[in-house]
């Protein structure tokens, strides 16, 4: 998340102060480059892990970073991130030269094996996905939110500058998802492995370029984002959800063009890494200040290297998935960084090490081959590449160099791979770390398999056993385990129902459990298509709405079994409406309740159906053959 010493610029004079900062700390970043001051005999990569944090037993998410954190007071690499439910580690940036990578992966697992032991404290576990399956939409309320001053005042600030009167989630995979949400805490469903890459001044546009260029492929073989909240959408949902998270427009009349704060970029960077801090100075208002006790030109006067903490404030606000970053190397010499942000979090410590290689490998290959990258390729089809990859994955084909079309696989096999091989080897990597890490990319192109591949026919497949609840479970569980036994995905086997050890539903939300694929009436319809379409569709429960979608009755088979046998008993009128029979104040339950109350209210009262309503709107409905498939699972379960 940045620098952590931040807070809203709550005035004029503190805003101007700030700003005047953050353009002293430019000037200062272009003295140091026009006078080389930037360290460019050493090449150093690094990264930083996040991750969620899961209850053993249900596979939810688990809000107790905070309290976590407390009981690894000693382990002084591991942070704090948006959410309740979220940590990051950093993990040391070293040479990236000889077993580099091999160091990367040892030591991200050891950290992680620390965190584990820490965590059965808690009765809890840490996964590593790009969005967790399980996560759900009431988990991303502002009580999850870390209570730490810069994540309030960067909730404060984003609200602040939002156009539109919600956050708004729009996405079409298998599924669809559209829906609101009321701050962007959304953005903590997001959980990456950032891959940094230390580059000399001197090569740092041409690099950034083939950096943003290789993005979509690289992106497709990595994917592992596929569910948000139930929902199959994009392989690399990430992407998506991250900019809609964070995105404070809406839509007007007039055709004004408005930049997202998460952004792949609006072109080429043509000059230095000043383009970039300008771009993004001039296009987004600033979002948060600090007292910044340091003046960057004075230092610099006195010769002296600044940490120019105004504008790392700032660039830690604007999300690029390829973001430049500045930094103050162990020797006092100040450095520049490529940080990729596409890559995914797991599926395995393996795969994560795997994806780091292909793309620090790429990147360097290519570099070592192109004079300029912007020569072969418009910045029309990268941008259209980045796109294809995190909606299609595996499946999309990419219009690459000199306008050849080509798919993922195909790409990777033939290209991307042994450059990055190239790459690696000129880096002097070790051979058998190559051979081991870019094998394992090899085989999820020739298979083609990813983690968002796994999950989503790991998911379809379920759920044509059990509900929607019980087949995320099931499918974070195997992701668990599977990430213990470090297996690449490639290898990984489809869950088995079997494989979930313990499934305790009854403190699932009624939000978990209900159905909201809705067939409805309105009051003025006849009931003859009220029979009808509970016949085609072999319910028993049919909710009355009105024009806005707000509940106003239900009807049952039952009540329109009655008005047969009544109609042609007594001859009563064809034109019957469903206002006639139905039942105008039906008993409900709110999402929120929990799936036992909703049983208790259920068996209390005697019926079998209960509409669910949000400020009396119907979103959703539970009837007594949920429970059923549920109970006879448990009682299968229990007879294994």
């Amino acid at each position: 998340m940045g620098e952590q010493r931040v807070s809203l610029l709550s005035d004029g004079k503190s805003m101007q102060r700030f700003v005047r900062q953050l353009l002293d700390d430019v000037r200062a970043l272009r003295y140091m480059l026009d006078n080389d001051w930037f360290e460019d005999d050493v090449v150093r990569l690094g990264a930083e892990q996040e991750m969620c944090l899961v209850h053993q037993k249900s596979l939810k998410p688990a809000s107790i970073a905070v309290e976590a954190l407390e009981r690894m007071k000693d382990l002084d690499w591991v942070e704090t991130e948006l959410a309740r439910f979220n940590l990051e580690i950093n993990l040391e940036p070293r040479v990236f030269e000889g077993n580099a990578l091999r160091l990367l992966e040892e030591e991200t697992k050891y950290k992680l094996a620390k965190i584990r032991e820490r965590l059965q404290y808690f009765n809890a576990d840490i996964i590593l996905t790009g969005i967790l399956p399980t996560l759900r939409k009431y988990d991303l309320e502002m009580h999850n939110l870390t209570p730490k001053q810069r994540y309030f005042a960067l909730m404060e600030a984003i609200n602040k500058q939002l156009i539109g009167s919600a956050y708004e989630l729009r996405l079409m995979g298998i599924d669809e998802l559209l829906v609101k949400h009321n701050s962007p805490l959304l953005e903590a469903c997001n959980t990456s492995f950032q891959v940094h890459l230390q580059v000399a001044p001197k090569d740092f546009v041409r690099t950034y370029n083939i950096a943003q260029a290789l993005t979509g492929p690289i992106m497709a073989i990595a994917a592992n984002s596929p569910i948000v909240f139930g929902k199959r959408l994009w392989h690399e949902s990430r992407i998506a959800l991250f900019q809609q998270a964070l995105d404070i427009r809406t839509t007007h009349e007039h055709m004004r063009e408005r930049s997202p704060r998460v952004s792949f970029g609006t072109g080429w960077l043509d000059n230095s890494v000043l383009d970039i801090h300008r771009e993004d100075i001039a296009r987004f208002r600033v979002l948060l200040g600090g007292e910044v006790e340091e003046e960057s030109l004075k230092k610099i006067a006195a010769g002296e290297v600044p940490r120019l903490r105004a504008l790392q404030v700032h660039n830690s606000t604007v999300y690029r998935w390829n973001r430049p970053c500045y930094g103050i190397s162990e020797n006092g010499k100040p450095h520049l960084r490529i940080e990729n942000r596409v890559l995914p979090a797991g599926p395995t410590v393996v795969d994560e090490v795997a994806n780091a290689a292909l793309w620090l490998g790429a990147v360097t290959g290519y570099a070592d081959h192109l004079i300029d990258v912007r020569k072969h390729i418009s910045w029309e089809d990268v941008r259209d590449n980045f796109s294809k990859g995190a909606r299609i994955g595996m499946d999309a084909a990419f219009t690459w160099f000199e306008d050849k079309k080509v798919g993922a696989a195909e790409l990777l096999i033939k290209e991307i791979i042994p450059l990055a091989r190239h790459g690696l080897t000129k880096r002097k990597v070790d051979a058998q770390d190559i051979d081991r890490y870019l094998g394992i990319i090899e085989e999820r192109a020739k298979y083609h398999m990813t983690g968002a591949r796994w999950q989503l026919r790991s998911y379809t497949a379920l759920k044509k056993e059990v509900g929607k609840d019980e087949a995320l479970a099931c499918l974070t569980a195997s992701i668990v385990k599977n990430q213990k036994q470090e297996i690449p995905v490639h290898r990984w086997t489809m869950p088995k129902l079997q494989d979930l050890d313990e499934y305790t539903p009854a403190k699932l939300l009624v939000d978990e459990f209900m159905e909201t694929d809705l067939f409805t009436v309105q009051k003025d319809d006849i009931i003859e298509l009220v029979a009808e379409m509970m016949d085609w569709r072999r319910i028993r429960y049919m909710p009355v709405e009105d024009s806005k979608g707000q509940l106003c009755g239900l009807v049952t088979s039952r009540l329109v079994l009655r008005h047969f046998y009544t109609r042609n008993k007594e001859l009563t009128p064809d034109a019957v409406m469903v206002r006639d029979i139905m039942i105008a104040d039906p008993i409900t339950i709110t999402p929120g309740a929990t799936i036992a109350e909703a049983m208790r209210i259920m068996r209390e009262k005697r019926i079998g159906c209960l509409p669910v309503v949000n400020e009396g709107e119907l979103v959703g409905i539970i009837t007594e053959m949920d429970f059923l498939r549920v109970t006879s699972r448990l009682i299968e379960r229990q007879s294994d």
